[in-house]
């Protein structure tokens, strides 16, 4: 398994006491696989990104990226493991505003410490699997949001990372380009190969066509995850 969460509890201090903002989860998603988790806000979706992630500790429990624990690892390991297994797609796009698409993937090879030159071809990949090469070489003012979107994507699969975590993608996307995007993003999971966790509230664009969207919906409420059901499609 790419993810492996195993007993996952996590913990605040609230006032006196502690909220639970995960209880007891466990999750696995193996490569090639795509899970989507919803549930209303405050539910844990966030908290579950950040552990899975390793931004954030459990109190318990375990978490394992490629079969490597990561819940005992020094905060310079955790990172390693971001930069290098771990792709984010942030609810914002987060994109440079002077940076063109094409330079907005070569930053992320840059800050690994690697020449931006030598991967200026797998930068063009990416941007033409997501389906906006032809505007490699504007800025994102010059974009439309689906358009920022896809270069967000594109730029979080920079590397091969094995894990692929998305935050609220389609929350400032009408329901026909949210729809598209949960399309895309399936098909690069399965392409690729990459393990992917995705939260939203977003139920409409969910619905996508049988083999095309997430393998797996679940929801969340008070920080616990329903029993999986695997789905053809994504009920609503």
């Amino acid at each position: 398994m790419s993810l492996l969460l195993s007993d996952v509890t996590l913990t605040f201090a609230d006032g006196r006491g502690r909220l639970t903002a995960l209880d007891d989860v466990a999750l696995d998603v193996a490569n090639g696989g795509f899970v989507a988790v919803t549930g209303p806000s405050g539910s844990g979706k966030s908290s579950l990104l950040s552990v899975a992630g390793t931004l954030v500790t459990p109190d318990s429990g375990t978490v394992e990226i490629d079969g490597t624990p990561t819940t005992g690892l020094s905060d310079e390991e955790r990172a390693r493991i971001r930069r290098d297994r771990i792709g984010f797609v942030f609810q914002q796009d987060n994109l440079l505003p002077s940076l063109t698409a094409l330079d907005q993937l070569l930053l992320t090879v840059h800050l690994r410490g690697q020449k931006p030159a030598r991967h200026r071809d797998e930068a063009m990949a990416l941007l033409d699997d997501v389906g906006v090469v032809a505007a490699a070489g504007r800025r994102p003012h010059e974009l439309s949001g689906g358009m920022r979107q896809r270069v967000n994507i594109a730029r979080a699969l920079m590397g091969s990372p094995s894990l692929l975590l998305v935050d609220e993608p389609t929350s400032a996307l009408d329901t026909q380009r949210g729809r598209a995007i949960i399309e895309l993003i399936g098909a690069l999971v399965r392409d690729r190969d990459v393990a992917a966790v995705l939260v939203s509230h977003d139920l409409d664009s969910l619905s996508v066509a049988p083999g095309r969207g997430v393998d797996l919906l679940l929801h969340m409420r008070d920080g616990r995850l329903d029993s999986p059901a695997r789905t053809s499609s994504v009920p609503v």
